[in-house]
């Protein structure tokens, strides 16, 4: 098992990956993020993963990961590794919260989103729809101390990152050039680990990413707000940044992101012609115009065409 305290050092040159979560089949906007990241991966003759992102059980539909799995074969995405899911690897994301309690960066919290949302109509502050509240500091203590039994750690508590004042992070978007954002204004204390039991999204991909020496993360712009939270542990567990990559999203005829919740559509790949086609949708968004397009072109033919067209400054072009 690594060391988290040094983790995997990048295997030599470009490693990258895609995470989806198996709450349902790949829709036209998943693909255009598998898609995208598998280009540039290819492009730069690095290596592509995949990973299961299945920490959030509730969510979770059996068999949507097989399902997600053919789907990729049948557009030719073909991962380099084995696949890994991330309820196997529950012990690193242990691991790494108890050294943030170590380093004295964690406090328990008991708070309910209505008690957060209660604080905050208390000080006149309004979270728009679809935006995360800002923790109002309810529970955490003026000092911050280490748990020094283990177990302290997982019980029926929420358990959050206390960040230093004034935490500003900077960082170049491989597309969208340079992004700042304040955490304490943006989010606050964030959760590490949930009441139920479950560790976050922002926990365990920073775990799974330095673990899995990846260099270069290609992810839509949705998780563009995630980005500065993840650098800031990554900074703190003493991990290795990688650099980012936010595609434009893929939205639906409202104007919202396609996503699961919003009933978006499998896409189809039930034969080669149908998987080219939903190829050479996703490709439109990415900014690829000029690629083969005969009855006769083979998914292997037209995915080597589009890795050496591949470019990133015509994506949001």
């Amino acid at each position: 098992m690594p060391n988290l305290k040094n983790p995997s050092s990048p295997a030599d040159g470009y490693r990258g990956r895609f995470a989806p979560s198996p709450t349902g089949p790949l829709h036209a906007g998943s693909l255009v993020a598998a898609l995208g990241s598998w280009l540039d991966a290819r492009k730069n003759q690095g290596k592509w993963l995949l990973r299961i992102e299945d920490l959030d059980t509730p969510r979770c539909i059996p068999g949507a990961d097989q399902e997600i799995m053919r789907q990729l074969q049948a557009c030719g995405l073909c991962w380099d590794e084995e696949p890994s899911w991330q309820s196997n690897r529950q012990e690193l994301y242990k691991k790494a919260l108890e050294r943030l309690n170590e380093l004295q960066m964690t406090f328990a919290c008991t708070c309910s989103r209505q008690t957060i949302a209660s604080a905050l109509a208390a000080r006149s502050v309004i979270t728009a729809r679809n935006q995360e509240m800002v923790y109002p500091g309810t529970c955490r203590p003026d000092e911050i101390h280490p748990y020094q039994m283990a177990d302290a750690l997982f019980s029926d508590v929420a358990w959050r990152l206390a960040l230093p004042p004034n935490l500003t992070v900077e960082f170049e978007d491989l597309l969208l050039g340079k992004q700042t954002q304040d955490i304490n204004q943006a989010v606050g204390d964030f959760v590490l680990r949930r009441r139920d039991g479950l560790f976050t999204y922002q926990l365990a991909v920073v775990v799974d990413d330095a673990e899995q020496g990846i260099t270069h993360i290609v992810r839509g712009a949705d998780l563009l707000s995630n980005t500065a939270r993840q650098i800031h542990l990554q900074n703190v567990l003493g991990y290795a940044s990688p650099s980012y990559l936010h595609l434009p999203l893929v939205l639906d005829e409202h104007g919202e992101k396609l996503s699961k919740q919003t009933m978006a559509s499998a896409i189809h790949t039930e034969n080669e012609g149908q998987a080219l086609q939903e190829l050479r949708k996703a490709a439109r968004y990415l900014g690829l115009r000029d690629l083969p397009h005969g009855k006769e072109t083979s998914i292997a033919e037209w995915l080597l065409a589009a890795t050496q067209a591949w470019d990133r400054k015509i994506i949001s072009s």
